[in-house]
């Protein structure tokens, strides 16, 4: 296997020198910018497999780099957040990233979610739980391509970061059948997650925000409280 790159977006020289160290003992291959301008061309050059990105950042925050990363990539993308900055993690999330860390953390841990976000679909598996395959995959007016990494709603294509394509891929896989929030998070993240359950929700949300007619009251992408979540199947019309 390639060595794995990633980007670094830090400007606390002792936190860089950590990570740095702790991730190229884990095999990845690191590359560093140190304020949200330079992370923009950093990136352009290197071509990383995911982003490690701070919020705090000199000259552009991380939720705007985040932000200008998801116009033109699917890179997964880890938001790093100071503890207790729950407005930044939600904000982070709502923009693009796939999961986010906060400050102190354990490198373990960190590389538990880097490894985790750095799978590009869902793992393969034997029980009742159906993953898709390589065709396309439609339910009502959504399409997804698997392989093309596009999806149609209503005939218009619309962007999508990777884990909201991986949820909803596994959502429209499993139509009717309603999916637990831990075999979501199991199978889109990977078992060995170790971040809470807001995640999900907030890529719930934004799937929402892109397929509902009205997103405050879903029809599509239902909660089943106590359980999970379902993508309902469109009713068929009863002829007479």
């Amino acid at each position: 296997m390639s060595q794995q790159t990633v980007l670094l977006v830090e400007d606390e020289e002792s936190f860089i020198e950590a990570v740095r160290l702790g991730l190229s003992r884990e095999g990845f291959a690191v590359e560093v910018a140190r304020d949200g301008q330079e992370a923009l061309e950093v990136f352009e050059r290197c071509q990383p497999d995911i982003v490690l990105l701070d919020v705090m950042l000199p000259r552009m925050s991380g939720i705007d780099v985040c932000r200008r990363l998801r116009q033109t990539s699917d890179v997964p993308i880890i938001m790093v957040t100071a503890k207790g900055s729950e407005i930044d993690t939600v904000v982070g999330l709502e923009v693009g990233a796939d999961d986010y860390v906060t400050k102190p953390f354990r490198i373990r841990e960190l590389v538990a979610r880097m490894r985790a976000a750095l799978r590009r679909s869902p793992r393969d598996s034997t029980g009742e739980i159906a993953l898709p395959g390589s065709d396309t995959i439609v339910v009502g007016d959504v399409a997804l391509d698997p392989e093309e990494h596009v999806v149609t709603i209503g005939g218009e294509q619309v962007p999508m970061p990777l884990k909201e394509f991986e949820v909803l891929r596994l959502l429209l896989s499993n139509a009717g059948r309603v999916l637990t929030r831990e075999v979501l998070i199991d199978r889109v993240w990977g078992s060995d997650y170790v971040g809470d359950t807001k995640t999900l929700d907030v890529h719930i949300k934004r799937l929402r925000s892109k397929i509902e007619d009205d997103p405050g009251a879903p029809t599509t992408i239902v909660t089943i409280r106590g359980l999970g979540y379902k993508f309902e199947r469109p009713k068929r019309s009863v002829s007479s």
